[in-house]
């Protein structure tokens, strides 16, 4: 596997920093000043923080932080180890940072629910994309993962975050609170999964037609993609079938319609979503891929 040029680890180093901004962000804006019940570490850094008042947020999630790095460097490596070390002490100090320079003030819960859950799932989905964690529940869902791999990164926090959200609840004294936390949660874990996975738009084309030897060659010439033929047979006439299966980005549908109905009118066309392209032209698979 080659290794990341100055450029690539300077755009994630940029990426990871952008999303550790934007999850200390989302927890002192609005999670925090309204008391509601957040998932993660960062969650038992609130209920200890609630009872201790004098010890900051920041330093109860580092300091939990510690034995979850060191099972993660054993599994992971050391790549993830050190960007995950730099996310999470990033976000832990611009919270505690936050939190000492200003005092934000409380929303209408559900405002704050839904923006804080959306901006935690933002914050997340960019920095684990870039083969990081902040730590905490969100690293554990990452070695969750090399066992349970079918399962979205965002349905394992969720599953694991709603613990913690309980026991925040339980502190806090307030129902209320937990239940606007499950609702964070469950946008956080959307949007985050949207990040990691939906904006890799990709479709997937069947193409039938009596033409296929000349849509092969101008979906090869014109749209740049490669074309495989399958063998097919109707099942009404029996007759032997061409089947063109391409695989293209979802800003090439309108110009791959227009030329395969220029061709032939009377071809059938069936266009699905792919959830995920790997290969030449696409995304490269990378080892520990989420």
């Amino acid at each position: 596997m080659s290794r990341p040029s100055p450029f690539q680890l300077l755009r994630s180093a940029a990426l990871i920093t952008l999303g550790s901004a934007l999850f200390a962000l989302g927890f002192c804006w609005c999670f925090q000043p309204n008391h509601i019940a957040f998932g993660g570490i960062a969650g038992v850094g609130q209920i200890v923080n609630y009872l201790l008042p004098a010890v900051p947020v920041g330093v109860v999630v580092v300091a939990l932080n510690v034995p979850l790095f060191l099972l993660g460097w054993r599994l992971l490596g050391r790549g993830l180890l050190a960007s995950s070390l730099y996310a999470m002490a990033l976000s832990s100090v611009l919270i505690d940072l936050l939190d000492a320079v200003y005092a934000f003030a409380p929303m209408e819960p559900m405002l704050s629910t839904l923006f804080g859950g959306a901006l935690v799932g933002l914050s997340l989905g960019v920095v684990i994309g870039q083969g990081a964690t902040t730590g905490g529940t969100d690293l554990l869902a990452r070695l969750l993962k090399l066992r349970l791999a079918w399962l979205p990164m965002g349905k394992l926090l969720l599953g694991v975050d709603l613990v913690v959200i309980a026991a925040v609840a339980a502190a806090f004294g307030d129902l209320e609170s937990a239940l606007y936390g499950v609702v964070a949660l469950y946008v956080s874990s959307l949007v985050m999964d949207g990040v990691l996975y939906g904006m890799d738009t990709a479709k997937v084309a069947y193409i039938i037609s009596d033409r296929s030897d000349a849509i092969a060659a101008a979906i090869t010439g014109e749209l740049e993609r490669g074309v495989t033929i399958l063998p097919g047979r109707g099942g009404w006439t029996g007759g032997e079938k061409e089947v063109l299966l391409c695989a293209f980005r979802q800003r090439q549908i309108a110009r791959l319609k227009a030329l395969v109905k220029g061709l032939d009118p009377d071809a059938f066309l069936i266009v699905c979503p792919a959830h995920e392209v790997l290969g030449e032209g696409f995304r490269r698979y990378r080892e520990h891929d989420i």
